[in-house]
């Protein structure tokens, strides 16, 4: 599963202008609507005499004949059985049920951001986009401001009852559904349940292992010192030899950012966070030196794998399902579920267990992450290139997502077919758990959308029904009780603070992953950690943590 519960600082630009409004002139015919640009406030106007706001999403959405044009970008999950969207078992009920049809163009697999900037840059755009709209250049201020897609707000007031719904009766998601103008330009992918949704990833350690060295899971940076020492010298994988990793993972980047995973033990984070009520960026606290010491003494005594820097996915596979790995970062499905599946035949005895956040002098079990993020940056956005007539009804169509058929139809699938239910528990057919052509996955994604990502509110019962194994239970309740008090929300930037973020932050961020990199493997030694402060605060960090306090209080009065 993507983890894409991890929140990202979007450095975006702040619109200009917006633009795309629409004014309703009643006629009394269902197809009344009229867009216009907006020069002076770039509003949408739909306020017009024709229709009551919907209290409901009418089925069929109209008898007419409309169809939909939608880019997205494909799934490789889907595509182990699929070949578009269009042929999930969820849209093709939706047409059904809305009497709306709908034209899918996916972009090649890893060619989607590629294919995104050349058709923005046309007059010919489908009628949505669906995207990650934080990986937009200039964001999606820059969309509004350059006429590429339209403003939400009083269309989601008429025709979006069901987001509407949402966005009124949780105060989060109204403030991280708009940009900081209050505009709404998207219908999002949602986990109302964020705490859960979004603890889904942490540090894994082999149980197995444990046990066998009669250790409890570590909870204190010295508790974890002491295990990875024992995984070291002990030979928890009893072959007779010391080929033991005692903590790895999969970077890939030639640096070992990695181990940041442990720097919020001593109350410090990779990048900028809170700190004493103000944003600071951590590699400049005191406290991030005694972070690096702490990973220097466990690399100079062989506990890091040195590959570590250049794993990919295949060398992390091979080191794990090889009884290689003691203990790396994943997550509930990709790190453990995957293992379970792979390893149960080869070595029954093999188990994990998820380890929370250690704690260090800091003294609490901080995230590295934010697990409030309630709305991500996916979602999907209605372009200028829309025919005004059918702006409502399309409208009225991405609503039926967030709707109590539509929720369960984009969470779980066909009711009898993918999952029944028991009371309120869901429970997965054996088409998806036990599917003899498909992993478990691959066989939800050709049904359902929350095994991927999509214009939803996502449902933990998704979440309880895959969990197959109780340890994958238990790190799920460990993770989601992290204190995430360090971290900041997804934050926006205006037109300059995102130029200037960019021109700065890019060669200091390069700068500190060499650094890290160098102390920790001991190639600069630690007594040069003040002349890389101040080379730091020399490449301009302070005029960054000004962007964020600004970007911040601003998104505080959303």
């Amino acid at each position: 599963m993507k983890n894409k519960v991890l929140p990202i600082v979007m450095t975006t630009f702040l619109a200009a202008g917006l633009i795309a409004g629409c004014s309703n002139k009643d006629n009394g015919s269902e197809t009344s609507n009229n867009v216009s640009k907006t020069e002076t406030s770039g509003k949408t106007d739909v306020t017009g005499n024709e229709e009551a706001a919907l209290t409901s999403i009418p089925l069929p959405i109209t008898k007419e004949s409309i169809t939909i044009d939608y880019w997205r970008a494909n799934d490789a999950k889907l595509t182990a059985s699929l070949e578009n969207f269009g042929q999930l078992a969820a849209y093709k009920k939706k047409e059904e049920l809305t009497g709306i049809k709908v034209n899918w163009t996916h972009p090649p697999l890893g060619q989607q951001a590629d294919q995104f900037n050349l058709l923005v840059s046309t007059n010919d755009m489908p009628d949505v986009i669906y995207y990650n709209w934080a990986t937009a250049v200039g964001g999606p201020e820059k969309m509004l401001a350059d006429g590429r897609i339209i403003r939400l707000n009083e269309y989601i007031d008429k025709y979006a009852p069901n987001l509407k719904k949402l966005i009124d009766s949780d105060s989060d998601i109204k403030k991280q559904i708009s940009l900081d103008d209050g505009t709404i330009y998207m219908f999002p992918y949602i986990r109302s349940e964020a705490r859960k949704l979004n603890g889904t990833a942490g540090l894994v350690l082999r149980k197995d292992w444990l046990d066998k060295l009669n250790l409890p899971v570590p909870k204190t940076i010295d508790e974890w010192h002491t295990v990875l020492k024992a995984f070291r010298e002990k030979d928890p994988n009893g072959n007779g030899k010391k080929d033991e990793l005692p903590l790895t993972g999969k970077d890939g980047a030639g640096t070992l950012n990695r181990l940041n995973d442990f720097a919020p033990a001593f109350g410090v984070l990779g990048g900028f966070q809170f700190k004493d009520g103000a944003i600071v960026y951590g590699p400049l606290q005191p406290e991030y030196k005694q972070f690096i010491e702490t990973m220097t003494k466990w690399y100079a005594e062989g506990l890091v794998d040195p590959e570590i820097i250049t794993n990919d996915g295949k060398a992390f596979d091979y080191k794990i399902t090889n009884n290689l790995a003691g203990a790396y970062s994943g997550g509930v499905f990709s790190g453990m579920g995957k293992y379970y599946n792979l390893m149960k035949e080869a070595n029954p005895a093999f188990n994990l267990a998820g380890a929370a956040w250690p704690i260090g002098p800091a003294g609490k079990s901080y995230a590295t992450f934010n697990l409030g993020g309630k709305v991500l940056t996916y979602g999907e956005a209605i372009t200028s290139s829309a025919n005004k007539d059918k702006i409502k009804y399309i409208v009225q169509w991405m609503d039926f997502n967030y709707s109590p058929q539509g929720h369960d139809l984009f969470n779980f699938g066909i009711e009898g077919e993918s999952y029944t239910k028991e009371g309120d528990t869901i429970k997965f057919t054996d088409q998806i758990m036990h599917n003899p052509k498909l992993t478990y996955d691959q066989a939800l994604a050709a049904y359902a959308l929350s095994i991927m990502d999509g214009p939803m509110d996502q449902d933990s019962r998704y979440l309880d029904a895959l969990l197959a194994y109780p340890e994958q239970k238990e790190a799920n309740t460990i993770w989601m009780g992290a204190d995430d008090s360090l971290t900041l929300p997804g934050l926006r930037f205006t037109e300059d603070e995102s130029r200037l973020n960019a021109s700065v932050m890019t060669p200091i961020s390069t700068y500190v992953s060499e650094m890290i990199t160098k102390f920790i493997t001991g190639k600069t030694p630690i007594t040069e950690y003040e002349k890389f402060t101040k080379t730091i605060q020399s490449m301009g960090i302070d005029q960054i943590a000004k962007i964020y306090e600004d970007s911040y209080k601003r998104y505080q009065s959303r």
